[in-house]
């Protein structure tokens, strides 16, 4: 499946353009990736650590859109198979089968999602798919914790697209999704309230992203690495240097990453893994931050021009490094790094 799946970047990287262009669902990518089995595998019990995060990050080079939805059903997939009921774990196992996509939507615009009359009330924004994947896990407010609940995420009727007017990311399609009215029973309602938020899970899941992320920081370093060799400026020992520091940096998040995979998908996972995914979120960034500067200060004006791959590539990148707190994660890392010390209990540091 991995050999499919990277076999395929170029082919999926060829369609970006035009689904950003028109910010449009990247169906036909969706599809692949059931065809290669990528859904079912890399979201069932299977997959080692390294080989989801091989996938989460060839994905994330090819079109870090497609990154976050697969991401995201990922992470849906998980949740079910952690807190659901038995019966609940054998739909899951049937909608992965069919090739059905799932995805998690948790932010919301005020007031909020809530339980009323055994369903539904309100809608969730930064929706991912909304009215493209067929599941979504969406969490609602309760007396005792946010409580998930599994909705029908397909229908064009309850999304509203338009409202996700940004320069990056497009082909999320991340608009806003109407939930009032949808049913709360025992099909329906996922896990316990709290559970959504039950940790290390919820921290340390955030390795996840952080793979999608480093594929896309890797497509802007070999587009600067093209620019660099095809140029004269690959001469200039300048640009040399410049590009040196940004490979550097990208390495460096690679092994942090892999890592983080390896420590967070353990099955003694404890909290102190938490820290250090908290950490790799940080490391990410900044190599994130480096590359693109590298490729602007390199490239120059053509970097910026819409039919330049780095201007997609830059603008999807620089928005999904956005994620939430990025200072206070550090700042928790760092406390926990600080309040014990890690060079004396920890063979790999």
């Amino acid at each position: 499946m991995l050999a499919a799946l990277r076999k395929a970047v170029p082919v999926i990287r060829s369609r970006a353009a035009d689904l950003d262009a028109h910010s449009a669902f990247p169906a036909a990518d969706v599809d692949f990736l059931a065809q290669i089995g990528a859904l079912e595998v890399m979201a069932g019990a299977t997959p080692s650590p390294r080989e989801l995060m091989e996938a989460l990050r060839l994905v994330g080079r090819a079109n870090l859109s497609l990154g976050r939805i697969f991401e995201g059903h990922v992470n849906g997939a998980r949740l079910i198979a952690w807190h659901g009921s038995a019966e609940q774990r054998r739909t899951l196992d049937a909608d992965l089968a069919a090739g059905k996509v799932l995805g998690v939507w948790n932010t919301e615009p005020a007031p909020g999602v809530t339980i009323a009359e055994g369903g539904l009330r309100g809608a969730k924004s930064y929706a991912t798919g909304a009215g493209h994947i067929d599941i979504a896990v969406v969490t609602a407010a309760t007396s005792e914790g946010k409580q998930m609940v599994l909705t029908h995420a397909a229908d064009p009727a309850r999304a509203d697209p338009s409202a996700w007017r940004v320069r990056g990311m497009r082909a999320t399609v991340s608009g806003t999704y109407d939930l009032t009215g949808l049913p709360v029973n025992a099909a329906t309602r996922l896990g316990a309230p709290g559970d959504y938020e039950c940790e290390p899970r919820f921290s340390a899941g955030a390795w996840r992203f952080t793979a999608v992320q480093l594929g896309g920081v890797e497509h802007v370093l070999t587009l600067l690495r093209d620019h660099l060799a095809a140029s004269p400026a690959g001469q200039d020992p300048i640009h040399r240097a410049r590009f040196g520091k940004a490979l550097a940096a990208a390495r460096s998040a690679y092994l942090w990453v892999r890592e983080a995979a390896d420590r967070a998908e353990a099955p003694n996972a404890g909290p102190e893994t938490i820290s250090f995914v908290l950490m790799t979120r940080g490391v990410v960034e900044e190599a994130g931050l480096a590359v693109m500067e590298a490729a602007a200060r390199s490239v120059g004006t053509r970097a910026f021009f819409v039919d330049n791959p780095l201007d997609q590539a830059c603008r999807d990148l620089a928005l999904y490094l956005r994620q939430p707190v990025p200072d206070q994660a550090l700042d928790r890392a760092a406390a926990a790094f600080l309040a014990q010390d890690a060079w004396a209990d920890d063979p790999l540091w």
